[in-house]
C-alpha cells in the first residue's frame, strides 16, 4: 500500500467524511457534554492505586477537618499522608545550597546583590548560578534543548562515571520531568501493540502496569519471593516470560525496581548479573528503575550497584539497558520540582534519534527541574564551607530516615497477624497483614479488595493514608499495604500507636471474637 494509494483514498472518501463529521457533530450537539462513552477505553482501564479512591477520601475528610462544623466528627486533627514518597510535604526540608542556586537562576536580578553581599548566597551558590545561566540561551524561561541543557548533562555524565568507573556519554543522556516521564518516553518507543508485553515486578511500582495499559501492551507480571527479602527468582522470571509467549505476546523489556518499590528491598549484585544473563540470552532491554540508588541504609551491610556496571562489567555489550534517576527521592526529595534523567547504554543510534524525537514534541522538560538534577548529581565541593554544610544535611536526613524506617518496621513487626522485614532501602515498608476471613467476606460484600477495606478503614479511624497491596500486584490470598516511613521522628511514636490501636480494633471486629462480643 503506497503513499499514493494513500493519499488518493484520503481524496476520494473527502464527501462521505464530510457527511460522517456533520452527522458525528449533530449527534454531540444532541447528547451534550462529553461522556464517559467517548473516553479512550484504554484510560478508563488504567490504574494508579498511589493516587487512588482512598487518597481521593483523605482529601475529602481534610476538607472536613478545615469546616469548624465538621472537623468534631474525626478523632483525629490532621491527615498523615504516608502514601506516597513525598518527602517535604512530611516536613523534610529542602536541600539548602540547590534552593540558593535555584534561587538565583530564577532571579538573575539576585547576582548582582549577592556579590555585594554573601550573608544569605554562598559565592559557591553565584558561581554555579552563573554557570547555569551561561550554559542556557535565554536563562530558565526558555526552552533547552530537547534532550536537556548540555552543561546538566555533562554532570550527570560525570556523576555516572565516577559511580560506576565507566564513561558515560551526555549525549546518551536524556533529563526529564521526573523519572516517570523517562519511563513513558521508553515505553512509548518499545510497545507497538498488545503483542508486546513487558515484564514488571509484583509487587510493582503502579506506573509501569498503568502506562503498558495506556499504551495497549501486554503486562507480564513476575513474582518477587516476599520469603526471601522480596528477591527475583530467576524460575518465577522464565515462568512469566513463558506465559507471555503462550499468550501470544513477545517480551520486549524486563523493568528492574532497585531499591524495590514498595517493597525496600535492594538486589545483590550476583543476581543482578543473573538477570542480565537472562535478559541477554531473551534479547530483552533492561528498565533500570533506580531513583532510590541514594536511600540504600548501610548499618546491614547494604550497597547499591547500577545495573549499568553489571552490564560492563560482564562485557554485555549486546544488552541494552536504560537507567532511571530522579531527585524526587534520596536526600534530595524534590518532587514538586519535577528532575530526572534517563540514559542509553548499548542502544542504537537509530532508536536513540527517535527517543529525541519523542522528547522534542514536548519541546524540553522544565529547566528548574534540569538545573535542580544537576545540584543532585554535582554537589557543592565538600572541602568548602557550603559544600561541608551539604554533606552533613545530606547525612543526617538518611540517618534520620534509617531510624525510622526501623522503628516503624519494628512497630508493625510486633502486631498480631502482621509480618513486616526493615527496608533495605527506598523510602517504604510493605507489612503482610492477616485478614480475618470476615473481613474478607465483607470486602466482598462493599465490592473491594480486602486490603483495601483495611486501609480505608485506616483511613477513617486514624487519619494515616496508605496504599493497599492489591494496587501494586501481590501472590492471590496475601493483604499488605504500603507505608512510607517519612513522617516526622517526633511524630512517630504517635502514628505507630495510633495504627496498633486501629488494628487491634479490625481484627475484633471481624474475628469469631468480635461477633460473640456484640
Amino acid at each position: 500500500w503506497t503513499t499514493l494509494e494513500r493519499q488518493n483514498t484520503r481524496t476520494s472518501s473527502r464527501p462521505m467524511m464530510f457527511v460522517v463529521a456533520l452527522l458525528v457533530s449533530v449527534v454531540h450537539v444532541a447528547s451534550g457534554l462529553w461522556d464517559m462513552e467517548e473516553v479512550n477505553p484504554l484510560v478508563v482501564e488504567a490504574e494508579y492505586a498511589v493516587r487512588g479512591a482512598i487518597l481521593t477520601r483523605a482529601q475529602e475528610i481534610e476538607a472536613e477537618l478545615k469546616d469548624p462544623a465538621k472537623r468534631g466528627k474525626w478523632p483525629f486533627e490532621k491527615v498523615v499522608r504516608c502514601n506516597i514518597g513525598n518527602p517535604q510535604a512530611l516536613g523534610q526540608a529542602p536541600p539548602a545550597f540547590a534552593r540558593q542556586v535555584l534561587s538565583l537562576v530564577m532571579n538573575p536580578a539576585l547576582l548582582g546583590e549577592a556579590s555585594k553581599s554573601s550573608s544569605f548566597f554562598s559565592e559557591e551558590a553565584v558561581a554555579r548560578a552563573k554557570a547555569y545561566l551561561a550554559a542556557t540561551t535565554g536563562g530558565v524561561g526558555a526552552y533547552s534543548e530537547s534532550k536537556g541543557v548540555s552543561l546538566v548533562r555533562e554532570e550527570v555524565a560525570a556523576f555516572i562515571e565516577k559511580r560506576d568507573g565507566y564513561p558515560a556519554d551526555p549525549e546518551s543522556i536524556f533529563l526529564t520531568d521526573g523519572a516517570s516521564a523517562g519511563v513513558r518516553h521508553v515505553l512509548q518507543a518499545l510497545i507497538r501493540g498488545p503483542g508486546d508485553a513487558i515484564l514488571t515486578p509484583a509487587p510493582q511500582y503502579p506506573l509501569y502496569s498503568a502506562l503498558t495499559t495506556l499504551l495497549n501492551g501486554t503486562l507480564a507480571p513476575y513474582y518477587l519471593e516476599e520469603a526471601k527479602d522480596w528477591g527475583v527468582n530467576l524460575a518465577e522470571l522464565k515462568r512469566a516470560y513463558d506465559a507471555a509467549l503462550d499468550s501470544k505476546a513477545t517480551p520486549r523489556a524486563l523493568v528492574l525496581i532497585n531499591p524495590g518499590n514498595p517493597t525496600g528491598a535492594l538486589l545483590e549484585p550476583e543476581l543482578l548479573e543473573e538477570i542480565i544473563k537472562f535478559a541477554q540470552e531473551r534479547d530483552l532491554v533492561v528498565m533500570a528503575d533506580e531513583v532510590y540508588q541514594e536511600n540504600v541504609y548501610y548499618a546491614a551491610g547494604h550497597r547499591f550497584v547500577s545495573l549499568k556496571k553489571i552490564a560492563r562489567d560482564l562485557k554485555a555489550d549486546d544488552v541494552s539497558v536504560i537507567s532511571f534517576h530522579s531527585i524526587s527521592k534520596g536526600v534530595t526529595g524534590e518532587c514538586g520540582i519535577r528532575g530526572g534523567y534517563f540514559e542509553l547504554t548499548n542502544v542504537h543510534p537509530e532508536v536513540s534519534a527517535q527517543l529525541v524525537k519523542l522528547a522534542s514534541i514536548s519541546l524540553c522538560s522544565n529547566v528548574p527541574g534540569q538545573i535542580a538534577t544537576g545540584l543532585m548529581v554535582n554537589p557543592p565541593d565538600p572541602t568548602s564551607t557550603p559544600g561541608a554544610t551539604d554533606m552533613k544535611e545530606r547525612e543526617k536526613k538518611a540517618e534520620s530516615l534509617e531510624r525510622r524506617s526501623l522503628r516503624i518496621a519494628k512497630a508493625l513487626d510486633a502486631l498480631p497477624g502482621v509480618s513486616c522485614a526493615p527496608a533495605e532501602g527506598a523510602l517504604y515498608l510493605f507489612p503482610n497483614v492477616e485478614l480475618p476471613p470476615k473481613a474478607v467476606v465483607a470486602a466482598a460484600g462493599l465490592n473491594v479488595k480486602p486490603d483495601a477495606l483495611y486501609s480505608i478503614s485506616l483511613l477513617e479511624a486514624t487519619g494515616l493514608v496508605v496504599v493497599p497491596g492489591s494496587g501494586f500486584g501481590q501472590v492471590n490470598g496475601t493483604f499488605h499495604f504500603r507505608t512510607t516511613f517519612l513522617p516526622p521522628e517526633d511524630e512517630i511514636d504517635a502514628v505507630v500507636s495510633r495504627l496498633a490501636d486501629f488494628h487491634s480494633d479490625f481484627i475484633s471486629k471481624y474475628s469469631d471474637q468480635g461477633d460473640q462480643e456484640l
